[in-house]
């Protein structure tokens, strides 16, 4: 049973960051183009700090390639670091209310939030968001199709995206905050600005779309095996993500039943839904539909003006510590959700089809596809 596992290691501060992922299918194109592409979405969006205009994040491929082509073998992605000061950077002995700082602390000892924070920092994500790109470029060898984009800001939200990925993907490219509506747009930078303005931060809502997933991803046989757990996890682990749902859950968790089903119905010799109310998985596996999912982000928690904290060096009230940071990082997280969400599917695919080559993923994934939905 194939599977695609990734893991990341690096320091916000360090050398770089670096991204191993394996159980990719061999034969794979990849296209640097399309990480670095990822790399810069991710440095973007309106509300972002000054550490965005100090990294380039180019990536290098360590190993796993030959002639722009997947091995096989683990592929390791690294991406230098500009800003390398983690051996220079001054003991902070204040921890930011709401970060990793105190907890972090409490775990391992010391007063030096750098031990904790320099790891628990969102820079980490940008090796996620490489691995993810990566991912991306799997899953569109079987027609799947994965688009981010931000749906809410500091608690305005804008109206509904178009059904299609590629008109998400088009409307998205031309936003700075990574939207769907110019003139929810415009409200959003108001509303960051008016943050900025009293040294504060704002969250937001994202969404996260896969059009084309094959059904029967995921399994309900073992809890671990469902994929809206695994994506919810996934997910949940981005920095400051703080809730997740599969489809519209929290508004059906309101309604009746006969309003929240999906009926199914045969189309063209096909089965099909009324509608996609269950965000594209039933039972822990995929349905054919549209995959959906959203995520909640929290405010950013180191503030320009900060909040109450205790200095742990000599245990008197103090200021939180000001760190460099963003306004708003909601857009930039649409892009880290996006890239999580494709390394959950591309590892339920070549789970499901079991493939060694990119060639066999695509065939055993049209195969199940025209066995499944056709009667």
């Amino acid at each position: 049973m194939g599977r695609i596992l990734y893991r990341t290691a690096g320091e916000s501060h360090g050398a770089g960051v670096l991204a191993l992922v394996e159980g990719l299918p061999a034969g794979l194109a990849v296209d640097l183009d399309s990480i670095h592409d990822a790399l810069r979405r991710r440095r973007g969006g309106y509300g972002r700090g000054p550490r965005q205009k100090i990294e380039e994040d180019r990536v290098e491929v360590l190993a796993g390639l030959r002639r722009g082509r997947t091995l096989g073998s683990p592929l390791a992605l690294w991406i230098v670091n500009r800003d390398r000061t983690i051996d220079r950077r001054v003991p902070r002995t204040v921890p930011r209310p709401g970060h990793a700082d105190l907890a972090g602390l409490l775990r391992i000892g010391g007063t030096d939030v750098h031990a904790v924070a320099e790891r628990a920092s969102a820079r980490e994500t940008a090796g996620r968001v490489a691995a993810g790109a990566v991912a991306r470029l799997l899953l569109r060898e079987i027609g799947v199709e994965v688009a981010g984009f931000v749906v809410a800001i500091g608690g305005i939200e804008a109206p509904s995206a178009p059904a299609a990925i590629r008109g998400i993907l088009r409307r998205a490219s031309r936003s700075d905050c990574y939207g769907t509506d110019p003139a929810t747009d415009r409200a959003w930078r108001r509303r960051i600005d008016l943050a900025r303005a009293g040294g504060d931060s704002v969250g937001g809502i994202v969404e996260v779309r896969a059009e084309g997933a094959p059904p029967g991803l995921g399994s309900c046989a073992q809890w671990d095996e469902r994929l809206d757990g695994r994506l919810a996890l996934a997910v949940m682990s981005v920095p400051a993500i703080k809730g997740v749902e599969i489809g519209p859950a929290f508004e059906s968790a309101a309604r009746f039943g006969s309003r929240v089903h999906d009926g199914i119905v045969l189309r063209a010799g096909r089965l099909r839904r009324t509608g996609n109310r269950a965000g594209g998985i039933e039972g822990g596996m995929t349905n054919g539909e549209c995959v959906v999912v959203r995520a909640a982000m929290k405010p950013l928690s180191t503030l320009a003006r900060p909040l109450p904290s205790v200095d742990l060096a000599t245990g008197r009230p103090a200021p939180a510590t000001v760190i460099r940071t963003d306004t708003c990082a909601v857009p930039a997280a649409s892009v880290v959700c996006e890239a999580v969400v494709a390394l959950v599917l591309a590892d339920a695919a070549v789970e499901r089809f079991g493939a060694v080559t990119v060639a066999e993923l695509r065939s055993d994934a049209d195969r199940a596809r025209r066995a499944l939905l056709r009667r």
